[in-house]
């Protein structure tokens, strides 16, 4: 198996140094390079094509949320680690949406920061504990959005086949994906003409579609 190829990105040389020493003692890892700022990160990624790039949050002009995002953008393949003291939920969050694979908070344990690195090159998303915590802990709390209600006059079995008919499934169809018979969906799609007030399946396709259905 090939060595996983790393380029670390830190305004810090005595952490990069620490990384470093990590790095060289693990048989599977080769540190390829190394950037003090978002701006050489983003340069370096495009001229090594890492495997992994550990990248801190805080640095100098171009900060690694951004280096993150025009990494991944122009590298989907390359898996982006941030290596930061930030844990507060917009840091995380930001990292999240920038395509970062994972989020480790310095302070970490060498087998930690180790298993993170193996995680992200294998295509895994991965989090210390407090920042999974906290993760769980948002989505614990979120209330999830309700859907507008789509012509509330109609049941749910009637919705469901107004979906397939703006998909242009014919009744027979619509009977054998709903495992229904064949009269049983012709009497629902008579409901669901006469709910709608439309005079044919042509205008309960154009109102199905409208409302953001099939």
């Amino acid at each position: 198996m090939d060595n996983i190829r790393i380029l670390i990105a830190d305004d810090h040389p005595l952490f990069r140094d620490g990384l470093k020493a990590l790095l060289a003692s693990a048989p599977d890892t080769e540190l390829i390079g190394e950037a003090a700022n978002g701006d050489e990160a983003v340069t370096l990624a495009d001229r090594l094509q890492p495997d992994v790039i550990l990248m801190d949050i805080q640095m100098p002009g171009v900060n690694g949320i951004e280096a993150t995002r025009c990494i991944v953008q122009g590298s989907p393949h390359i898996s982006v680690l941030i290596v930061t003291m930030f844990e507060d939920d917009p840091s995380v969050f930001a990292a999240m949406r920038a395509g970062a694979r994972g989020y480790v908070i310095k302070g970490a344990s060498h087998a930690e920061m180790l298993r993170a690195i193996r995680a992200v090159a294998g295509g895994e998303a991965i989090f210390s504990p407090a920042v999974a915590v906290r993760l769980m802990d948002f989505f614990a709390n979120m209330r999830p959005a309700m859907p507008p209600q789509v012509f509330p006059e109609l049941s749910d079995r009637e919705l469901e086949i107004l979906g397939l008919i703006a998909q242009g499934h014919k009744n027979a169809e619509s009977a054998e994906r709903l495992v229904l018979s064949a009269k049983t969906v012709r009497n629902h799609v008579s409901n669901i003409l006469s709910k709608l007030h439309v005079a044919g399946r042509a205008e309960a396709i154009i109102r199905a579609r409208e409302a953001g259905l099939g």
